[in-house]
């Protein structure tokens, strides 16, 4: 199942991408963010109260806050940043740039959360910089 939700994932990320282009011409890549960001809490919180999920929110750990709130931040700031390089760029181009961040999450697992790093994790990282090289060239 988890296959599933991941390629419905990256169907939406790509829809993303095309209807950002699209919606952030002559629009602040700013506050496109924030327009997004907004529409994003809604349908999150949605959820949350769909699935009545949120009485979970007294069991939440002071740790998983605090990671959280970084995960939340680190998201802001790639979305500002995705949004600015859309502006500025081609998706054709930012994308696969974007998509480096399969790479890097990949070696912040190994060093931080001592997941397994292969020879086939390797090869992958390989192949996957050597395209989107190919991509933006």
């Amino acid at each position: 199942m988890w296959f599933l939700f991941a390629l419905l994932s990256a169907v939406f990320a790509a829809l993303t991408s095309i209807l950002a282009k699209v919606g952030i011409d002559g629009v602040d890549s700013n506050l496109a963010t924030a327009i997004r960001t907004m529409v994003v809490v809604v349908m999150a919180w949605g959820m949350v109260f769909l699935t009545h999920a949120q009485n979970g929110i007294w069991s939440i750990s002071r740790k998983s806050w605090l990671f959280l709130i970084l995960s939340g931040l680190a998201t802001g700031a790639s979305w500002l940043c995705y949004y600015r390089a859309l502006r500025l760029g081609q998706v054709s181009k930012v994308v696969p740039v974007d998509k480096l961040s399969v790479v890097f999450t990949l070696l912040l697992a190994f060093l931080f959360l001592h997941e397994e790093f292969t020879a086939k994790s390797l090869l992958g990282c390989i192949f996957i910089s050597a395209g989107t090289l190919l991509m933006v060239l």
